[in-house]
C-alpha cells in the first residue's frame, strides 16, 4: 500500500522552496532545494512527481505571493488619493519588497518562468489592469491603466538596466502628475510655476508627507 498525501508536509516544503527561489533565482537543479528543505531529493520527488513540476509550483506560489503583494499597494483606499497611492505602490514595487518578484518573473522574456508557463506573458500584464483602473476611476481616468502600467514596466527596466534610481523615480512622478484629475482644484501659482521635475518636486513632497515617508 502506498502512502497517503501529505498536504502539510508538502505545503511546507513549496514554502520552503519558494522562500529560496525568490532570495536566490529558480535553480535548475534540486540541490539546492534540498539544502533549503533539509529533506531529501527522494522526498522532493515523492510530494511533488517531478522536478519540472516542482519548479512550476514554485513558480505559481511565488505568483501568488507577488499578486497578493502588488494588487493589494495598488489597490484604491478609501479617503487617500491614488496618487498618494501609486506612489507608494511604486516604492513597494521597484524596493526591496519587490526585487525578489521582480527577478524572478523578470523584465525579458529569456527568464525562465516564461519557458515553463506558456502564456505567462500575456496573464503577467492583464492581471494589474483591474487594480489599476479601479484606481485610477477614483481620477475619473481608469482608460488610462494600460498606459500607466507601461510606464510603469518601462520605468522597471530603466531602473534595473541604469540603477539610476533618482531619475526614474522623478520619471514616476512625472508620469502620476501627467494623468492628473478634473476634478482637483488649481495647483496655487507658487508651486506651479516652472515645468518638468522642479513645477513637481512639491507635489512628491506632498504625497511623502501624506503617508509618513
Amino acid at each position: 500500500m502506498g502512502r497517503r498525501p501529505q498536504p502539510q508536509i508538502r505545503a511546507g516544503l513549496l514554502d520552503a522552496c519558494t522562500d529560496h527561489a525568490l532570495e536566490h533565482g529558480l535553480p535548475d537543479r534540486l540541490e539546492p532545494f534540498v539544502t533549503a528543505t533539509g529533506t531529501s531529493a527522494r522526498m522532493l520527488l515523492y510530494h511533488f512527481g517531478t522536478r519540472d513540476a516542482l519548479l512550476r509550483a514554485v513558480l505559481e506560489q511565488a505568483r501568488e505571493r507577488q499578486l497578493d503583494l502588488f494588487t493589494d499597494v495598488l489597490r484604491a483606499r478609501p479617503g487617500e488619493p491614488y496618487a498618494t497611492t501609486l506612489f507608494r505602490a511604486w516604492r513597494t514595487i521597484s524596493g526591496a519588497d519587490g526585487q525578489p518578484y521582480l527577478r524572478m518573473f523578470g523584465r525579458t522574456p529569456e527568464t525562465p518562468v516564461h519557458e515553463r508557463w506558456p502564456g505567462f506573458a500575456r496573464q503577467a500584464t492583464t492581471d494589474w489592469l483591474q487594480p489599476l483602473s479601479d484606481g485610477l476611476a477614483t481620477l475619473e481616468r481608469p482608460g488610462l491603466a494600460t498606459l500607466v502600467l507601461a510606464g510603469i514596466r518601462g520605468l522597471l527596466l530603466d531602473l534595473a538596466a541604469t540603477g539610476d534610481r533618482d531619475r526614474v523615480d522623478r520619471a514616476f512622478a512625472d508620469l502620476v502628475a501627467l494623468i492628473g484629475s478634473p476634478a482637483e482644484p488649481a495647483e496655487p501659482a507658487d508651486r506651479a510655476e516652472g515645468s518638468g521635475v522642479d513645477g513637481l518636486a512639491w507635489r512628491r513632497h506632498d504625497v511623502h508627507l501624506a503617508d509618513g515617508a
